[in-house]
């Protein structure tokens, strides 16, 4: 983890299209701007919750870096997403993303990260919304922008849903008898750099009726070369408790640029 801010940032960046500037779409530079709704016709259920915590596994999979890490994520809805990784008991990297902020804490190299999303696609050529972030790491269904209509095809069991934006392809496939978005796929046709999300081991959440993807696997291509991130939970919880989301940096750490 030491190559990096954190392996928690490289996490983000990578799930978001960090080898692109324009790998993930984004209807609008206004972290409060919400996409239209899910248009009935498109069969899909959300993960729908007040709380969320999970623990699991992350590994990622990068000519320079390959690192599997303890992985603790808790979330608000529409509001706090907090990750902790670690490993061997020992917490090397915290962070609490929401709505107009992302916070980042080295505890390996005594440094920390605090910016908003404008500034991380300033810094890192990512174009993300907080509502993208949370629906990537649920396994939700991302919704066309205002005055974007998807195609939508039914294909035997699954679902295709594909709509353009920024000069993106974005297509999602929805299994129909699970409601849920099995893979998400957005190519730049101009470079054909891409990133794709599969969701499997879908797992009925305790005192639920929902459908959780209990593993995640992004894969990034960009010219020849390629990366790869998993993630893999085992255990998820909804509205058990109400969660904090600690966060302090201590006295001495230094600022990363």
């Amino acid at each position: 983890m030491s190559k990096y801010p954190g392996v928690l940032l490289l996490l983000v960046l990578l799930v978001l299209g960090s080898c692109q500037r324009k790998l993930t779409p984004t209807a609008t530079t206004s972290p409060t701007t919400t996409a239209t709704p899910v248009n009935p016709e498109i069969k899909v259920e959300n993960i729908d919750f007040r709380y969320l915590a999970a623990k699991g596994k992350a590994q990622v999979d990068m000519p320079s870096l390959k690192q599997t890490v303890n992985i603790n994520v808790r979330m608000r809805k529409d509001s706090i997403i907090w990750m902790s990784l670690g490993l061997a008991g020992f917490e090397g990297v915290r962070a609490r993303i929401t709505r107009d902020s992302i916070q980042i804490l080295n505890k390996l190299q005594r440094e920390y990260y605090a910016g908003n999303f404008a500034y991380l696609k300033q810094q890192f050529n990512v174009e993300v919304t907080f509502d993208q972030l949370q629906a990537l790491l649920l396994g939700n269904y991302l919704p066309a922008p205002a005055g974007v209509t998807p195609t939508v095809v039914t294909e035997g069991p699954q679902q295709r849903v594909e709509y353009a934006q920024s000069g993106l392809l974005l297509k999602q496939l929805i299994e129909l008898s699970r409601q849920r978005v099995k893979e998400l796929t957005v190519t730049d046709p101009n470079t054909q750099n891409s990133y794709m999300v599969n969701y499997t081991d879908f797992q009925t959440l305790p005192n639920t009726q929902q459908q959780f993807a209990y593993s995640t696997l992004v894969q990034v291509k960009q010219g020849s070369g390629a990366s790869a991130l998993s993630i893999s939970y085992r255990n998820v919880e909804l509205d058990k408790e109400r969660l904090s989301f600690p966060f302090s940096i201590p006295s001495g750490y230094t600022r990363k640029k």
